[in-house]
């Protein structure tokens, strides 16, 4: 080892006795940019262009030249740059290397460059110019996702690589940094393959020998290939011994790749799946997964032993605006049979998410605009599956026109203001729905497909609104709806063996029906301040009441054909709809003249901020906001006038970082204690000025709100990149979309967030024959905290002080191991109970390579 004129060591085991005696070498200093020529194989002339940020020695008499301190070399494609380079002229051969600087730390290692590749850092290399063969030590490079170190790289002319103890990862930090990897104690490199010798796993420094294999022969591309899925193994409780997510994957080109898995149970329980992804740039993106299993319950001799076959398809598409301008796409499909989720535990993903949710929706949507976005239609296919009861609801399709409002009396050369006739306004909406409710048993049976309803709505509103009297707003409108059916129903009596029994006959043909009303109102705003008080400054309070006159005539009288009578079983005359259970329902009974009135409340205070250091500075606090009063009277009612009064608002604590709700119905009426129904006598009567049928509250708080703005940015950061993101990837955005609790970030040392929902309800009880009060009253409470820089714990918990029990409990433990993470899911009690652990690979590329060890909640 030797210093240069900087006080730098050099390590260089061959230059020891070169840089000693500089009278006999001959040294010669030089500096800045030099050249050397050389001879190629054919006699030519090429040129080495060498600099160097610190100084350069030229040994004479040895025809060597040395190099210090951000040392480059050029040679033709070859580039190189070091803190150490030395050139033998005579040999041809190139010596690169770090230094080790004054605080014992080796720097300044060397950088390559070969042609047609990309750079690598390496210890220390050897170039001979003539053959052009590269040797290096302690190489480290990327392949496809991973990294690989070796003590000893050699390359020849063919570009093949000779490596001597490589190390694969997934880690960018040099050893013993690496906490995973796979030894190779040698191995060739060529284009397309690698091929390596005795090779075995290495976990935390400790080499596992006897997880080895002899030899191995590995295709290296650099675009998407067809291969086999490795699968991981466990143990079920119930099914025995599992090998899971055994398959194949297939890419066809560059648009679309699917993967086919498998699932292996030793009690005999298997499952399949195929998923399948496409993504055409600037158009489109989307993937589907059909998902089947066989599903062996029970033990085998046992009353309880039997089979299940069950089924489940996704479908999610979605295509970009700038593709068709005007024009959208979406799907989002999701169906199957009722048990598929919780047979195969959330399609083996334990995601209590999944195993706790009772429907499965799905949507179809395509929309145009029109006539400049003034008209837009849109068409749906939609399917709502209940898979506690099986109950099965499609819309094949709905469809919706809207023409969005415009002024017809208004003049486009029109100057000045408008007149009064000018400012009404006219709209156009239409719907049409064909719609099966059904079972999941009896979908795809001849018969129930004949049990389509179907119809058609269509609803002109008109409106005028001008001011009167400078400080009223004068409201007006007209809406006419009509109504298409295919259906009608007629009720008729029918004489059976044990008596009379009411019928409903569906009649086939086209039917219409249409109804309309009037509405007028007044509108104001009354603005009130409160006086001065300490640091409050005032307080103002707007509250902005409305009246409003509303007609609807009788559509139930005989003249218009949409209500009939019929005696019933019991010798009753009853009145009935011949549109009863039609998509949009039938004109309504009864003649309506009503005053419609309204009260909204804001108050807000004016707040000397203390933080203002000049004195002058203010804030303002809201106090209450939205507190609305509504209801109607109806003159035109024999009985019960005065409809229910509904009241909702809302309010923000401790500087807006608390939001609070509530809503609640008071009841001006008594009611019937024998059979709660609401009696035609006003409860202020008895005593009381309302009753209070319904209340709700809810609020939701976090103690660190750098929390929450740490998820949405990290979020918008995410969608920023959805055309890169692995299906694993996507899949965690979603849940963070739904689940604040979903995503790690170890930035955020803490949080704590809780939530309350209450409500309170009046309720009969039939049986009991007396009133009675519902509650539901729930408090949730989730959050995170780092147990060190790399460990954190996260939480999510509730308790159900109704029914006093906890509910579904999360425990989960993360560990941040650089190129790697590991995860630890604990759900400790309830009907989920089970745990698993998770190490996998960070890298988007490499999302397979994981060790996966997990206890099923399944237990009989």
């Amino acid at each position: 080892m030797e210093t240069n004129s900087r006080g730098t060591t050099v390590t260089n085991d061959t230059s020891k006795n070169e840089l000693q005696d500089t009278s006999k070498n001959n040294f010669k200093q030089v500096s800045g940019q030099d050249t050397v020529h050389m001879q190629d194989d054919g006699g030519l002339e090429t040129v080495v262009t060498i600099s160097a940020n610190d100084s350069s020695w030229n040994e004479v008499s040895k025809n060597i030249l040395h190099l210090f301190k951000g040392a480059k070399v050029k040679y033709e494609g070859f580039e190189l740059a070091a803190d150490y380079i030395r050139l033998d002229r005579n040999t041809n051969i190139l010596f690169a290397s770090g230094v080790i600087d004054h605080n014992g730390k080796y720097v300044g290692r060397p950088v390559v460059i070969m042609p047609g590749e990309s750079p690598i850092a390496v210890d220390s290399l050897l170039y001979n110019y003539k053959s052009q063969v590269p040797k290096t030590y302690g190489v480290m490079t990327e392949v496809d996702g991973g990294y690989i170190q070796a003590r000893e790289v050699r390359k020849n002319i063919y570009d093949e690589m000779s490596l001597y103890k490589g190390l694969y990862s997934t880690c960018d930090l040099p050893y013993p940094h690496t906490h995973f990897g796979i030894q190779i104690s040698k191995g060739v490199i060529t284009q397309k393959q690698i091929i390596a010798g005795p090779s075995y796993l290495v976990v935390e420094n400790i080499p596992l020998k006897f997880i080895a294999i002899p030899f191995g022969f590995f295709p290296k591309q650099d675009k998407k290939s067809s291969g086999f899925l490795f699968p991981s193994f466990g143990e079920d409780a119930s099914r025995g011994f599992a090998m899971r997510d055994l398959g194949w994957y297939l890419t066809f080109n560059d648009y679309w790749d699917s993967e086919i898995r498998g699932n292996l149970y030793s009690k005999g329980t298997w499952e399949a799946s195929v998923r399948t992804q496409y993504l055409v740039n600037y158009k489109f993106s989307g993937n589907f997964n059909i998902r089947y299993g066989s599903f062996v319950e029970g033990v085998e001799g046992t009353p309880s032993y039997g089979r299940s076959k069950d089924f489940n398809f996704t479908w999610n598409h979605t295509q970009r605006q700038e593709a068709n301008p005007g024009t959208s796409f979406t799907a989002s499909v999701n169906f199957g049979t009722r048990s598929y989720l919780q047979n195969s535990a959330a399609g083996g993903t334990y995601d209590p998410r999944a195993l706790t949710n009772n429907r499965l929706n799905s949507s179809i949507a395509y929309g145009k605009v029109f006539a400049d976005g003034k008209v837009n239609f849109t068409s749906n296919l939609r399917h709502e599956q209940d898979l506690t009861t099986g109950r099965v609801t499609l819309d094949l399709p709905t469809i919706s026109l809207n023409v969005a409002t415009f002024n017809p009396f208004d003049s486009k050369d029109r100057v000045g203001e408008q007149k009064w006739y000018q400012k009404l306004t006219v709209g156009y909406s239409m719907q049409a729905q064909n719609k099966i409710v059904t079972f999941d048993t009896l979908l795809f049976r001849k018969e129930t497909l004949q049990d389509f309803t179907n119809g058609m709505q269509h609803n002109i509103p008109l409106s005028l609104s001008l001011n009167v009297l400078k400080y009223f707003q004068f409201n007006t409108s007209a809406n006419y709806t009509e109504r298409w059916y295919l259906q009608s129903v007629r009720n008729r009596v029918a004489n059976e063996v044990f008596g009379y029994s009411t019928v409903r006959d569906t009649i086939q043909g086209f039917k219409r029906a249409y109804d309309y009303n009037l509405s007028s109102g007044l509108s104001t705003k009354v603005y009130g301040m409160y006086p001065k008080m300490g640091k409050i400054e005032g307080i103002r309070h707007v509250i902005t009441p409305s009246v409003n006159l509303n007609y609807r005539p009788d559509f139930g009288r005989e003249r218009y054909g949409y209500y009939r009578n019929f005696i019933d079983e019991n010798g009753v005359n009853r009145k009935y709809s011949i549109f009863d259970g039609a998509l949009y329902g039938s004109p309504s009974e009864g003649r309506s003249l009503g005053i419609g009135f309204s009260v909204d409340n804001n108050i807000e205070a004016k707040i000397r901020d203390d933080n203002d250091t000049t004195g002058n500075g203010f804030r303002k606090v809201p106090i209450i906001q939205g507190l609305t009063f509504s209801g109607n009277y109806n003159m035109a009612a024999d009985s019960l006038k005065l409809s229910t009064i509904s009241f909702s608002g809302r309010t923000s604590l401790f500087k807006e970082k608390l939001n609070l709700n509530f809503n609640g119905t008071f009841d001006p009426y008594s009611y019937d204690p024998y059979t709660g129904r609401t009696v035609n006598r006003y409860a202020i009567k008895d005593g009381k000025l309302a009753r209070l049928t319904n209340f709700g509250l809810s609020f939701d708080y976090s103690f660190n709100p750098e929390a929450n703005k740490s998820r949405n940015n990290n979020m918008d950061s995410l969608r920023n990149s959805m055309p890169n993101l692995s299906p694993e990837q996507a899949q965690a955005l979603s849940r963070i979309s739904t689940d604040p609790n979903a995503f790690v970030d170890f930035n955020i040392p803490w949080n704590v967030a809780a939530s309350v929902s209450f409500n309170y309800a009046r309720v009969f009880d039939d049986e009991e024959q007396r009133m009675r009060s519902v509650l539901t009253n729930t408090v949730n409470v989730h959050g995170d905290f780092n147990v060190t820089p790399k460990w954190k714990i996260q939480y999510n918990t509730g308790f159900d002080f109704v029914q006093m029990k906890a509910s579904l409990t999360n425990i989960s433990i993360y560990r941040d191991l650089h190129c790697w993470d590991m995860s630890v899911g604990w759900v400790p009690f309830g009907q989920y109970k089970s745990y698993n652990i998770t190490i996998r690979a960070k890298a988007s590329i490499l999302q397979d390579l994981k060790l996966s060890k997990r206890q099923s909640h399944f237990t009989f």
